[in-house]
C-alpha cells in the first residue's frame, strides 16, 4: 500500500470526467438525510450545475419532503425507493447509521439486475457512512461483480453536523488511484479535503483509528477535569493551560467538557455515535489481531455512560457528566 497524503480536493472547472458525453448533464443520487446526510445532499445540489437533476430517498419520509421544500420541486426529486435512485443515477452517495443499513440497501439494489441506459458511464457509489471494515468490502465486491460493472469507493467523513453543514468535511477515502479524480469531483461540492487512504476499505479502516485516539482523548480531557477542578484549579486556566501544553488536542481546545456542560451537552457528535464507532474500532482491531490495552475498557465506560438517563442523546463529552463533574449552567 502507498503511503497517505492529504492534499485538497482537485478543483474541476465543470469538466465531467465522469461521463462519455459534454452535452449529457449528469444525474446525482442520495440515500440517507439524517443529521450528516441532509446537509451534505443540500451542499452538493447548490453546488453542481442547475441542469443537472439529483434523486433523494431516506426512510424518513419528512427528511426527503424538507430538502424538496428548501431548494425546491425543480431542484430535488424524491425517489419512491433506493432502487430508483441507483437506476436513474451516474453517482450514487449513501450517508447511513449502521453496518446493517449499508447491507440492507445494497442487498435491495442488488437484489435484482438494474439496466444500465445506453451510453451511460459506469456508476460510481460512494458509501460515506461509518461501518466495519469487512462490511464496506463485502459491498464493494457486491458493487463490483455486479453485471453492470459499477464502481464503489468507501468515504467515511470527519468534521461533524457542523462541517457537513458549512461544506468543509475531509474525506478519508479508499479507492482505486484510477477513480481517484472522479470521486474528488464528487466530494469537493460536500467537503474541503480530501485523504486517499489507499486501496478501498483503507479509508473506513482510517476513520476507525481517528476515532478511536478521540474516544481516549475525551475520556481522558473529562477525567484530568474533573479531578482538576475537584482539587481547586479552575476550569479556564485548566483549558488555557493544556491547550499551549503537551495534553493539547481538540477535546480540551474545541469540545471541551466544562463549556459544553453549560450548553446541557446539547448537539455534537452523539454518545451513542461514539459507542458505535469505538466498538466498530475495537471489534476491528481484535479481528486483525491487533493488541489493544485502553479499548475495551473504554468501550464499556461509553456504553455505561449511554445507558444513564441524564446522558442520552447528548454530546459525547457529556462522560464528564457520568464522572460527577461540576457543571456551571
Amino acid at each position: 500500500m502507498r503511503s497517505a497524503f492529504l492534499r485538497p480536493v482537485t478543483r474541476f472547472s465543470g469538466i465531467r470526467l465522469f461521463s462519455s458525453s459534454v452535452s449529457r448533464d449528469a444525474s446525482w443520487g442520495f440515500i440517507g438525510l439524517g443529521r450528516m446526510g441532509y446537509p451534505m445532499a443540500k451542499n452538493l445540489r447548490l453546488k453542481v450545475p442547475k441542469e443537472d437533476t439529483l434523486l433523494v430517498f431516506d426512510v424518513n419520509a419528512a427528511s426527503s419532503e424538507a430538502l424538496v421544500k428548501e431548494l425546491g420541486a425543480d431542484r430535488v426529486k424524491v425517489a419512491k425507493d433506493v432502487r430508483e435512485v441507483a437506476e436513474e443515477s451516474d453517482t450514487i452517495i449513501t450517508m447511513l447509521p449502521e453496518p446493517h443499513h449499508v447491507k440492507g440497501v445494497f442487498g435491495e439494489l442488488f437484489a435484482m439486475p438494474i439496466m444500465p441506459s445506453p451510453g451511460a458511464p459506469q456508476k460510481l457509489f460512494i458509501d460515506c457512512s461509518t461501518i466495519d471494515p469487512t462490511t464496506s468490502t463485502q459491498v464493494g465486491e457486491m458493487v463490483r461483480n455486479s453485471y453492470m460493472k459499477a464502481e464503489f469507493v468507501d468515504a467515511p467523513v470527519s468534521g461533524g453536523v457542523v462541517g457537513a453543514e458549512a461544506g468543509t468535511l475531509t474525506f478519508m477515502l479508499g479507492a482505486p488511484d484510477s477513480i481517484v479524480p472522479r470521486v474528488e469531483s464528487v466530494l469537493q461540492h460536500m467537503g474541503k479535503r480530501t485523504l486517499h487512504c489507499g486501496k478501498p476499505g483503507t479509508g473506513i479502516v482510517g476513520k476507525l483509528a481517528n476515532n478511536y485516539i478521540l474516544a481516549m482523548e475525551n475520556i481522558a480531557v473529562a477525567e484530568a477535569f474533573n479531578f482538576g477542578t475537584k482539587m481547586g484549579l479552575d476550569a479556564q486556566v485548566l483549558k488555557d493551560l493544556v491547550g499551549c501544553s503537551t495534553g493539547k488536542c481538540w477535546s480540551n481546545d474545541i469540545n471541551n467538557p466544562v463549556d459544553n456542560a453549560k450548553k446541557d451537552f446539547v448537539g455534537g457528535f452523539g454518545i451513542s455515535l461514539m459507542r458505535k464507532d469505538l466498538g466498530l474500532a475495537v471489534a476491528a482491531a481484535e479481528k486483525a489481531k491487533a493488541k489493544l490495552l485502553i479499548g475495551r475498557p473504554a468501550l464499556e465506560a461509553y456504553e455505561a455512560v449511554e445507558k444513564v438517563e441524564e446522558c442520552k442523546g447528548r454530546d459525547f463529552s457529556v462522560v464528564y457528566r457520568y464522572l460527577g463533574g461540576e457543571e456551571k449552567k
